[in-house]
């Protein structure tokens, strides 16, 4: 991968974009006690869907497009969040991948989240930055959090000293699930989930070149549970991804047989069922299960694509509760 892109660099004009544009964006801005910056665009700011678009490209590490668009692809639902990349490696897995576990304190004081963002580069704590090979060295780092609450001043400083920064220098955005932002931030891990599970089929991440997906906004709603659900569904039921690779045919059809959603054992009810039969432990959870509904592979070296899974607008309403 290309050490000499910086993602956390790329990303910080986005940065200050969003904090320069907070009134007009609904979203707040604090500095904690110790002086790490955080965006609140959902907790006790209203945040909205421009906000989530906003984070979603920072999420991607200044490497992705996100717009929002009316499709067809599932009738009763036609606003969709549409992402493209032409560096998905570095811009799904080694940024919008939630993939740094977070924790302080004990008991129900305890705080836990799931960190990404271009910081995890920085950080280095996931063995995958050493398949990816590439590390991230910025002078300012930001993280993307799925919590309604501010983390702990002692956590935020210890990411501080594992990112090698000062917390002036880091930033940290909240966008909870039942918040507007929250939701398109989640759905537009349509991309993002294909990346992970060609990861998991073993198949060479470096003969991935390009990729674009889509999947419709799922209405926000209290619930987290709920919200969870509707958002992972979005993708399980009505994700839409392309990706452009290297290599054989023989490959590319194997990879596209394999990666939708429908090839798990846990296919076939909404996500938040799926959890509840699973005693809410993800770990009991099929973990190939999470990718996007359809898939095309396009073999760039012969010109041929080939085509997997299928959009499920019935499961989609059961879960969207149209």
């Amino acid at each position: 991968m290309d050490n000499q892109l910086s993602i956390n660099t790329l990303t910080q004009p986005l940065v200050e974009n969003m904090i320069a544009r907070a009134s007009a964006l609904r979203i707040g801005v604090e500095q904690d006690s110790s002086g790490v910056t955080i965006i609140d665009a959902g907790v006790k700011h209203a945040g909205g869907l421009e906000a989530g678009r906003l984070i979603s490209e920072i999420c991607l590490g200044g490497l992705g497009k996100v717009e929002l668009l009316h499709t067809d692809t599932a009738a009763q639902w036609p606003l969709s969040v549409y992402v493209h990349s032409s560096n998905p490696v570095i811009a799904c897995l080694g940024s919008q991948y939630a993939g740094w576990q977070l924790s302080h304190g004990e008991g129900k004081q305890a705080f836990y989240a799931l960190g990404s963002g271009p910081g995890r580069a920085a950080a280095l704590r996931e063995p995958l930055f050493k398949e990816l090979g590439y590390e991230d060295k910025a002078d300012s780092v930001c993280f993307v959090m799925e919590v309604d609450k501010n983390p702990p001043s002692e956590l935020l400083a210890k990411m501080c000293e594992q990112c090698g920064v000062t917390p002036q220098n880091m930033t940290i955005i909240l966008t909870p699930t039942s918040s507007l932002a929250g939701v398109v931030q989640i759905v537009a891990r349509v991309l993002e989930t294909a990346l992970h599970k060609t990861h998991e089929l073993k198949f060479p991440l470096e003969r991935v070149i390009d990729g674009a997906g889509s999947a419709p906004l799922s209405p926000p709603i209290p619930d987290f549970v709920q919200a969870m659900g509707r958002t992972n569904d979005a993708i399980l039921f009505a994700g839409r991804v392309q990706l452009f690779v290297s290599g054989p045919d023989d490959d590319a059809r194997e990879l596209a047989n394999n990666l939708p959603s429908s090839t798990s054992k846990d296919y076939g009810k909404p996500f938040a069922k799926v959890f509840a039969d699973a005693e809410y432990d993800f770990y009991k959870i099929d973990h190939m299960l999470f990718s996007p509904a359809q898939v095309s592979v396009t073999a760039v070296e012969s010109g041929n694509t080939f085509f997997g899974g299928k959009v499920d607008n019935k499961l989609l309403t059961e879960s969207f509760g149209g």
